[in-house]
């Protein structure tokens, strides 16, 4: 899930990622972890990893998912990693968003996964 909270939270199992903007920190949490702090979830999520090693230069290939993503009405939010990027959509859309992604990874030397 995603949630919005004032203060950062100890990273402990559960928690995923933290963002900090000017409005406030964002938390990707477990929904486990989100009902035991009794977090609202703003959106609760799929975690999609696409298993190429890209480099953080690379150019087009978030452009590619986003537009194939797109295509089929998903909804989608992106954390970059230094080894993977990770996708975050609609939980009810999963399986049809690992299809449009493998359906570009066959496209494109199958560089794309789950």
């Amino acid at each position: 899930v995603m949630v919005s909270v004032d203060a950062p939270p100890q990273l402990v199992d559960g928690i995923e990622a933290v963002i900090r903007e000017g409005e406030g920190i964002t938390v990707v949490a477990s929904i486990a972890e989100a009902e035991r702090r009794g977090w609202h979830a703003e959106f609760r999520a799929a975690w999609l990893t696409v298993a190429v090693h890209s480099s953080l230069e690379a150019v087009g290939l978030t452009a590619a998912m986003s537009e194939a993503l797109t295509e089929c009405n998903i909804a989608c939010n992106v954390i970059a990693g230094y080894f993977h990027d990770h996708l975050l959509v609609p939980v009810d859309q999963a399986d049809a968003a690992v299809v449009a992604l493998e359906s570009l990874s066959s496209q494109n030397s199958g560089t794309l996964g789950e």
